[in-house]
């Protein structure tokens, strides 16, 4: 079995996080189109997600998030992007051990199983206890894949600060998949360039192998 390890992130990696963001802009009472652009404007200025309430004056937002988890219904087989379970079975059939391991409530994992998704190792933060982009987290993910060298995990996410930077100084090769809000809104610190960009799960099967390549490692 291949020592190399593929770990990804799920929001717009394997989920496309449109339908969850809609959903808060209704609760909101704002038009979606609005509250994107908002919450575009935070990522642009460097913000967390919840940087976007108070612009909308809801700061009660904790308190609304059971009402927007029982319209969202939690993670549905249609968002999922296209190449989400392609890309998993297509990596797994090259030889990789997969493991997904994000930022998400410990709930996320069960629904991604029940609609398909399957890997070796699935953790979420709220169950590890740690989140990104804590080195703790990387640490924990790489003691739930077993302790490979952190040379030989390539973790796979959409966000510069959250997943390219701290995975990079965790020693793994820093796989930037440039799709989502923050995909396209954030760019790279100057001087430093991920292991492999890929704008797709299929771009990333296709050139995986780069993301091995030293002369490519972020710094």
């Amino acid at each position: 079995m291949s020592q190399r390890w593929v770990c990804l992130d799920v929001g717009e990696t394997l989920i496309d996080e449109t339908r969850v963001w809609s959903i808060w802009a209704d609760e909101l009472g704002v038009p979606r189109l609005t509250f994107l652009a908002a919450l575009g404007a935070v990522i642009e200025r460097g913000g967390e997600h919840r940087d976007v309430f108070p612009i909308f004056g809801a700061d009660d937002w904790r308190l609304r998030m059971a009402s927007v988890e029982d319209a969202y219904g939690g993670f549905q087989a249609h968002d999922l992007y296209p190449d989400a379970l392609r890309g998993l079975d297509c990596l797994r059939d090259a030889g990789y051990r997969l493991a997904i391991v994000a930022n998400q409530p410990a709930s996320r994992a069960d629904e991604l199983r029940a609609i398909g998704v399957d890997a070796e190792v699935m953790a979420m933060s709220e169950g590890m206890e740690v989140a990104k982009p804590h080195p703790a987290f990387f640490a924990k993910a790489r003691e739930l894949m077993g302790g490979p060298q952190p040379g030989s995990v390539a973790y796979v996410g959409d966000r510069i600060d959250n997943d390219v930077l701290p995975s990079a100084r965790a020693g793994m090769r820093a796989v930037w998949l440039r799709r989502g809000p923050w995909g396209v809104i954030q760019r790279p610190p100057d001087g430093v360039q991920p292991a492999l960009s890929v704008d797709s799960l299929d771009e990333l099967i296709e050139r995986i192998g780069e993301a091995w390549d030293d002369r490519f490692i972020a710094k």
